[in-house]
């Protein structure tokens, strides 16, 4: 079992989140948070003042999956989720020893 944790760009979930309905990509977590990267945040002008936002807010989105499905799911992801503007967000991919259903006890890929 492989979990892929990706960090997106708000505005791209709901074209995320399509485009993996379409692939029959069967359950994933989305949660609201906030980070920076590279460019360690933006700078943006109000009222004729400059100031810096250092964390930005994405959305974090969490799939576990078999191996099987891990390069359909990257490619869905890249897709749906590129501006090719600097804040594109990452994606991150690790090996899960186990996974456990907890109303049935089902464990492994029966349970995802």
């Amino acid at each position: 079992m492989i979990k892929i944790e990706a960090i997106i760009r708000p505005e791209k979930l709901d074209d995320l989140k399509k485009a993996l309905e379409e692939i029959e990509c069967s359950g994933l977590t989305i949660s609201e948070v906030e980070g920076y990267g590279n460019q360690k945040g933006i700078e943006q002008q109000w009222r004729g003042e400059k100031y810096r936002i250092d964390l930005l807010p994405k959305i974090k989105i969490e799939i576990v999956t078999m191996e099987s499905n891990l390069e359909d799911i990257i490619e869905t992801i890249i897709q749906s989720a590129r501006t090719g503007e600097i804040g594109d967000g990452k994606i991150f991919v690790s090996e899960i020893k186990d996974a456990i259903r907890i109303r049935t006890g089902e464990r492994g890929n029966k349970a995802i």
